[in-house]
């Protein structure tokens, strides 16, 4: 069905043939070549090796430990984990790299290998167009019998990944605690189901419920927490008369709220909420990218700070974190990069952050939601077909819109007075993605429609 390489990983669906989908010889091909770069210059290399719950996760984990002892290389197996253990294990093991096992937001079919450096965060661009232009080549050498690598099973690393969580300056699990907050979490049946109560019992919070509990893979719903997704959730949290309900995706690197009514806190606010509350602490400067809210902006020059917009893609928004010394960052899907931390979308630390907040917020969730600016984003995708030309669509598009403020260094961004469209092609999927914003929900809509007309007029 669809094998795509991007600075997001190597990702694709499982089955059919080598080199159109994500197949045993293509996951050999592409582990082979990320870890004959990492061994350049190197005589002993250990890399980190963690999966999220999927069903293909076994057989892919074992196809790229092997291929990885094949190469001499030594493996530290976290078995299942979450995206951000594995970033932090990284570092904690002064490993060589790691490898995430995880297809994020995609639907069960779909697999993927996401690359780290040493410093636990995803490879520059230019790594991965070498990992990529060896693996076309097959260019590599395996070790001998006497050289194999080892293989070392470590499943601490979620328990370390909460105490360092505990541990941070502005995690305030006493503050949580006296709130005796009732939580209900969808784990869409992966490691989630493993990783967020046990924080949550951790920060102090004994009334836990937990859906799609069974880390089977067999997501009970689409795995991208959207709000057409989140129904279960949004219902169970007004049954159980919870406080609050939690949303994360299938690698826990994104992160979402339901409000004790059952509505949505909304997932751009996930980083607005979590930014007002650390900016409350320590002055400086956010960025996320130009796909998400500017209410972020708001909050951050309320607070004396210098907000700054980055390319999609964690990579960019990363790159662009540490030129600006912000002090929190990340995107509006949910994603929450706390860099003294680590520099990773890290759902973790982001629920951590975020119970601090309302625990010292002193009213409900929804109350929380109210203080901030209300603006709509209307999101929105089009199926690409083979062969369509992308960079036609765009130039004829920005042509008809010529007289308004226009961005082309991420896709194309187009400016209506205080609203805003972002035209891209994603990184992980075969589409173009429509992102509108606007103070009115209809008016966001609208602005998006016409783009999706626009772009269905110019294909």
């Amino acid at each position: 069905m669809a094998l795509i390489k991007s600075i997001s990983g190597i990702r694709g669906t499982i089955g059919g043939k080598p080199g159109g989908n994500l197949t045993p010889v293509d996951i050999v091909k592409f582990t082979a070549a990320y870890g004959t770069i990492v061994s350049e210059g190197k005589q002993s290399i250990r890399i980190v090796v963690g999966r999220d719950g999927r069903i293909s996760g076994p057989m892919v984990q074992q196809l790229v430990i092997h291929t990885l002892t094949g190469l001499g290389i030594d493996v530290v197996d976290l078995g299942l984990s979450t995206t951000p253990t594995v970033e932090v294990a990284v570092k904690m093991e002064n490993a060589d790299g790691g490898i995430i096992l995880t297809a994020s937001h995609n639907p069960r079919e779909w697999n993927a290998l996401k690359l780290l450096n040493a410093d636990g965060e995803f490879i520059s661009a230019e790594t991965g167009a070498r990992v990529l232009d060896l693996a076309a080549q097959e260019d590599f050498s395996f070790a001998g019998v006497d050289k194999l690598g080892t293989v070392t099973i470590d499943d601490s690393y979620g328990q370390k990944h909460i105490d360092s969580i505990l541990k941070y300056p502005l995690v305030n699990a006493k503050a949580i605690a006296k709130r005796h907050f009732k939580v209900v979490v969808d784990a869409i049946n992966s490691t989630g189901a493993i990783y967020v109560p046990a924080l949550l019992r951790a920060l102090g919070v004994t009334d836990v419920i937990v859906l799609n509990a069974e880390v089977n893979g067999k997501f009970a719903h689409n795995p991208e927490p959207l709000p057409e997704h989140l129904s279960q959730l949004c219902n169970e949290v007004v049954q159980q008369k919870a406080d609050l309900g939690i949303a994360v995706d299938p690698d826990v690197d994104r992160l979402c709220f339901v409000n004790e009514d059952g509505s949505l806190f909304g997932e751009e606010y996930t980083l607005v909420a979590v930014a007002d509350y650390v900016l409350g602490k320590r002055k400086g400067n956010t960025v996320s990218n130009m796909s998400s809210t500017r209410a972020l902006k708001e909050v951050t020059l309320k607070h004396g700070g210098s907000y700054f917009p980055s390319a999609v893609g964690e990579v960019n928004v990363v790159k662009k974190m540490k030129e600006t010394e912000a002090v929190i960052g990340g995107e509006g899907n949910g994603g929450i990069i706390v860099p003294d931390f680590h520099y990773g979308r890290d759902a973790l630390i982001g629920i951590g952050l975020f119970l601090s907040h309302l625990a010292s917020h002193k009213k409900g969730i929804k109350s929380l939601r109210g203080t901030y600016p209300d603006y709509f984003i209307s999101k929105n995708k089009i199926e690409l077909q083979n062969g369509v030309d992308v960079k036609a669509i765009f130039d004829t598009i920005k042509e008809k819109y010529r007289n308004q403020p226009l961005h082309t260094e991420d896709g194309l961004k187009i400016e209506f007075d205080q609203d805003w469209v972002h035209l891209r092609t994603s990184n992980t999927e075969p589409i173009i993605r429509i992102y509108a914003e606007s103070d009115f929900e209809t008016k966001a809509n609208n602005i998006a429609m016409q783009l999706m007309r626009d772009i269905r007029e110019f294909s």
